[in-house]
């Protein structure tokens, strides 16, 4: 028992206690000041439970192993939950030839604001454009630069704070989600 049951429980604690970890680094780097100390207390409290059987098991390396793979997994699983709950804003930076007016236009009549700039590439002039958006509506608006022109060149970051802006509005009223439970307590919107 000691050498199956405690590791998996080990790697159980490992991976949540991480995976809250990676989600509380991510909240505060958006600035949701209640939500990231709130995960960091049951973080603690998860890694205190795992710590304390390596620590009455410290002969049995099974659980080392587990706490490591646990670890790992823990980062991954955190990621996913990222991606899955899309919380924050991005900006697309697009780099596109003089002809890139069907890209912008597409993004336009998609509702997603655009602001355009002329600049001058190595081969000549080009168009460079910025829309900040939801991290949420980031696929729809990369396929529709894909659609208009594959080979445009493009950079995305994430954003901390965003305030006022035209953003696209959203295509159904959306009911009760983790992001509407866990924005409280965001600086700014």
């Amino acid at each position: 028992m000691t050498w199956v049951l405690i590791p998996l429980m080990i790697f159980t604690a490992r991976v949540l206690d991480v995976s809250i970890g990676t989600l509380r680094l991510i909240y505060i780097s958006k600035g949701f000041r209640l939500l990231a100390p709130l995960l960091g207390f049951f973080e603690v409290i998860i890694w205190l439970i795992a710590i304390r059987q390596i620590m009455q098991h410290l002969d049995n390396y099974m659980c080392y192993l587990a706490y490591g793979l646990g670890f790992a997994t823990g980062n991954y699983v955190g990621m996913l939950i990222d991606d899955w709950l899309s919380v924050g804003h991005v900006i697309i930076r697009v780099f596109v030839k003089q002809q890139g007016d069907a890209v912008i236009q597409a993004l336009r009549k998609s509702s997603f604001g655009v602001t355009v700039l002329n600049a001058e590439g190595m081969s000549g002039p080009i168009r460079v454009f910025l829309s900040i958006m939801k991290r949420k509506n980031l696929k729809a608006a990369l396929g529709t630069i894909h659609a208009h022109d594959p080979q445009a060149f493009y950079t995305i970051e994430d954003l901390g704070m965003v305030k006022q802006g035209y953003f696209k509005p959203p295509v159904k009223k959306p009911y009760f989600t983790m992001i509407n439970a866990f924005s409280f307590g965001r600086k700014g919107k």
